[in-house]
């Protein structure tokens, strides 16, 4: 069987999840006073404290604040393996990485964020942050006419495969590169319900690097005959990176009642932009005939 592969390049703030335009009251403001802006200030707020606590509180943050990686497999040469049961991490001493032994601390730290990350956040938290958490996602859903819960399920429509008539596999998979600092940009993942479609392995910063260079490496990882790249997000840096990749690019907008934004956005939307740079495939031919 012939098998292609799909990898959507995902920009987070604006795109999968709503907190910049909350805070500074972009997103209400396009609805015309139909929106209250307060509101939506007060829940970015919560949203960002609820973000710094769990980063310095489970996830090392506060230690490693200034340390940040494109990505947590970058210092995995550094990790001995050693068992960490018993390591205290408020005691040894870290600092900047640039000795073997500060790497390998930070890797340590990295190898606990990862597996912290695979169990998500209902095995670190206790049940009241549980409850607080659960009810403030339910309420900006809401406010933001579901758009939380429609990028996830349009995230799992980009999961998994699709069998075409001519017997052609396509796969697909989500790649998250955001501007955003490492720690807390996967702390957004568990905290926005996109952790299980979205691997650890799969977020990368592009703070230090910038986004060409992130979607240079990712080109590498997948670098393989029929495999197709899309980038999704809001801001001109993903652009033109995509540009430069010739990879075609979709912008998000907040304005309501368009279709590039959530609820809105469409695989048959997604497609027709793959199509333009790549030829629609026999799996996607036949989706659409069926949709």
């Amino acid at each position: 069987m012939e098998s292609k592969l799909n990898v959507y390049i995902w920009d987070m703030d604006e795109t999968l999840i709503l907190l910049k335009s909350l805070l500074d009251g972009t997103y209400a403001e396009a609805f015309n006073g139909l929106k209250d802006v307060q509101k939506g200030v007060e829940i970015g707020r919560l949203w960002e404290n609820h973000i710094l606590q769990i980063c310095d509180d489970h996830f090392f943050y506060e230690q490693i604040e200034n340390y940040n990686k494109p990505f947590l497999d970058g210092l995995s040469e550094y990790d001995d393996g050693r068992d960490l049961s018993d390591y205290d991490f408020s005691q040894d001493g870290i600092g900047a990485p640039c000795c073997d032994v500060n790497k390998r601390k930070l890797a340590y730290r990295h190898r606990i964020i990862a597996h912290r990350y695979g169990q998500g956040l209902h095995k670190v938290l206790n049940q009241g942050m549980l409850k607080s958490w659960n009810d403030l996602y339910e309420m900006t859903d809401k406010y933001t006419d579901r758009w939380l819960s429609s990028a996830r399920a349009f995230l799992e429509q980009c999961s998994g495969a699709i069998i075409g008539s001519s017997n052609t596999e396509l796969q697909h998979v989500n790649v998250l590169v955001t501007s955003g600092s490492l720690i807390p940009s996967l702390v957004k993942c568990l905290l926005f319900r996109l952790d299980d479609l979205i691997e650890h392995g799969n977020v990368y910063s592009s703070w230090e690097v910038g986004k060409l260079q992130c979607f240079t490496w990712i080109k590498e990882r997948y670098s393989r005959q029929n495999v197709r790249f899309c980038v999704i997000g809001d801001g001109w840096e993903e652009c033109e990176a995509a540009q430069s990749m010739r990879w075609p690019f979709i912008k998000i907008d907040l304005q309501p009642g368009g279709t590039h934004r959530f609820p809105g956005l469409t695989l048959r939307t997604v497609g027709n932009y793959f199509a333009v740079i790549y030829g629609a495939s026999d799996a996607e031919n036949d989706k659409e005939r069926n949709e």
